[in-house]
């Protein structure tokens, strides 16, 4: 193997976990369009349940029925999948898209302090934190914060370090099809309380074009994305390359939503840009701690 091989390897995984999270937000943009019509626990309905519908048509995983393993890590997997997307979606009932995501960024980061060990790896979690103190509004407006909203996103950074976690151990199990299986035993989590809540009004014809687009850009994209980004790099950088999520964002917001940005704020999105790129970088030298690639 050439001694430029992890080097490619990882310059492959970041990529596609910058895609992965521009398309997340993009999704997350949309979907709140759905939120009058059918609520957050339809419009997580509609992501998930779609979403499992492409992927098994797409992947047809029953013709590698032989090759899966771990059913316990696809079954943690695709629990926490669900959780993750329900709660996230009952948070932006309430609070805004840049606040939720930074919340809910509180359990990855948690994951890559918990993992950490070099002093430089701490100077990159330091940024991050300065930079979401600065993009969390801590004073005046905050104040205002639904505090069920916060719960919830909070609940969804539980969610998320869970499938970090459980995800690298499905992907090692199930390689691509982790997704695809994944995202289905999400979808059945979560169905049930968008029929509930919606009932009839998942069957619209008009909704269906955003319910296929909030689909493709929230979860089938992202997730086969995440999944391969997942297999290539240990837990701890994955963890902290997203903390580029709240940035994103935060952009998303100003693009989409035309939700407004303080120089602070942006200030903010400097810092965890930074913080992310000073991560990819100083894992380059550490080629031995990426995960194999499995898909």
């Amino acid at each position: 193997m050439s001694s430029r091989s992890p080097v490619a390897e990882m310059a492959l995984a970041v990529g596609v976990l910058v895609v992965a999270m521009v398309s997340y937000q993009c999704g997350a943009s949309l979907a709140k369009h759905l939120f009058p019509h059918v609520g957050a626990q339809g419009a997580t309905a509609y992501r998930l349940g779609l979403s499992a519908l492409i992927l098994i048509l797409w992947r047809r995983p029953w013709r590698r029925m032989d090759q899966w393993k771990d059913w316990h890590a696809i079954w943690g997997y695709g629990l926490s999948l669900g959780a993750m997307n329900l709660v996230f979606y009952m948070s932006l009932r309430t609070i805004p898209l840049g606040i939720a995501v930074a919340l809910e960024f509180t359990g990855p980061l948690t994951l890559a302090l918990v993992g950490s060990r070099r002093l430089l790896d701490f100077v990159w979690i330091a940024l991050v934190i300065a930079g979401l103190l600065l993009l969390l509004p801590l004073r005046g407006q905050a104040q205002g914060l639904d505090p069920v909203g916060v719960m919830y996103a909070l609940a969804a950074g539980v969610g998320w370090a869970l499938y970090i976690v459980m995800g690298q151990k499905a992907g090692a199990g199930f390689g691509a099809d982790a997704v695809t299986l994944g995202t289905s035993i999400g979808a059945l989590l979560v169905i049930p309380f968008g029929v509930a809540h919606a009932g009839t009004a998942l069957l619209s014809p008009e909704l269906l074009p955003y319910a296929i687009g909030v689909a493709f850009l929230s979860s089938a994209l992202p997730y086969s994305l995440e999944m391969m980004a997942l297999t290539r790099l240990p837990a701890r950088t994955f963890s902290t390359l997203l903390s580029l999520e709240p940035a994103i964002a935060a952009m998303a917001g100003v693009i989409l939503l035309s939700e407004h940005l303080t120089a602070v704020q942006w200030m903010a999105i400097v810092a965890i840009i930074v913080a992310a790129a000073g991560t990819a970088m100083s894992s380059r030298s550490k080629s031995g701690d990426v995960a194999p690639a499995a898909l």
